[in-house]
C-alpha cells in the first residue's frame, strides 16, 4: 500500500473512532511502528491531526463554521432546486427506509416526502419536526449531543445507532467538495457522515457550487464512496470530471 493511501485510510480511521494509536495502526496495515510514526508526523505537519503520546487526535480548527440559521438565508433557490432535483433519487416504495442528515439543503426535501410512508431517521431534531407534518411518516430521532451550530445530533451513541440501520437512501449534506471527496469542520460531525455513508445502500450528498474546491479539517467520504451529488450548475467543469472519472453520478439542477 502507498503511503498516500494509508495515510487516508489514518484520516478515516480517526473521522470514526476520535483517536488512532501508532501500535493499533501498525497491526492494522501491518508495517512498522517507524512507519506508522512517519505517516502520522507528516499528516500532522500538513495540520490534518495533532500528534499525542502514541498516536494521534483529531486537530480542533480554529475556522468559523456558519451556524444553521444563516446558512438557511444563503443560496435558498439553488438549495430548493437541487431538492426538487433530488427527488427522483428517493425511493421507489413508498415505504422505504430514507435516511436525512442535518443541514440547511437537505431540509429542503421535506415538502416533498408528501405520500410516504415509510421510515424517515434524521439527526437533526428541525428536520424531524418539520416531517411530522407528514402524518402517514415513521419519524425517527438519533440519540446524541446537539451541536450548537449545526443542530445535528453527534457523539458515538449517534454513531453507534446508525451502524445497526439500513436505509435504503441517505442524503447528506457537507462543507467543501473536490475530486477527492466531501468534507467537513467539526470531528464528531463528520463521524456520524461517515457512518450514514456506510450504513445505506444509495448515498447522495446534495451542495450547492459554492463548496467546490473546498476542503476543510476532515474528510467523511471519499468521492468513490458516494454515488450521487446533487449540485447546481455552477460546479467547476474540473471537479465535475474528477467527480465522474471516481464513478460519481453528478446531477446539475
Amino acid at each position: 500500500m502507498y503511503a498516500r493511501e494509508r495515510q487516508r485510510q489514518i484520516l478515516d480511521t480517526l473521522a470514526q473512532s476520535g483517536r488512532v494509536a501508532v501500535t493499533d495502526l501498525s497491526a492494522q496495515f501491518d508495517v512498522a511502528t517507524e512507519t506508522v510514526r512517519r505517516d502520522l508526523d507528516q499528516l500532522a505537519g500538513q495540520g490534518s491531526l495533532t500528534r499525542v503520546h502514541g498516536g494521534a487526535v483529531p486537530r480542533r480548527t480554529t475556522e468559523v463554521e456558519p451556524d444553521l440559521e444563516s446558512r438557511r438565508t444563503t443560496n435558498v433557490d439553488v438549495k430548493r432546486r437541487i431538492a426538487t432535483a433530488a427527488v427522483r433519487l428517493l425511493p421507489a416504495d413508498p415505504g422505504a427506509a430514507v435516511l436525512i442528515d442535518a443541514g440547511s439543503t437537505t431540509a429542503e426535501l421535506l415538502p416533498h416526502l408528501s405520500g410516504r410512508r415509510g421510515p424517515v431517521i434524521t439527526n437533526a431534531p428541525a428536520i424531524a419536526q418539520g416531517a411530522l407534518v407528514h402524518t402517514d411518516l415513521e419519524v425517527h430521532v438519533l440519540p446524541g449531543r446537539v451541536r450548537p451550530t449545526t443542530q445535528a445530533a453527534v457523539g458515538s451513541s449517534t454513531v453507534d445507532a446508525i451502524r445497526l440501520l439500513h436505509p435504503e437512501v441517505a442524503f447528506l449534506g457537507c462543507n467543501g467538495l473536490d475530486g477527492e471527496g466531501f468534507t467537513t469542520p467539526d470531528p464528531d460531525e463528520a463521524a456520524v457522515k461517515n457512518a450514514m455513508v456506510r450504513s445505506a445502500g444509495l448515498r447522495v450528498v446534495l451542495a450547492d457550487s459554492s463548496k467546490a474546491g473546498s476542503r476543510h479539517l476532515v474528510t467523511f467520504a471519499r468521492a468513490a464512496d458516494i454515488d450521487t451529488l446533487v449540485t447546481d450548475d455552477g460546479l467547476p467543469p474540473e471537479v465535475l470530471r474528477q467527480l465522474t472519472d471516481a464513478g460519481v453520478e453528478v446531477i446539475r439542477a
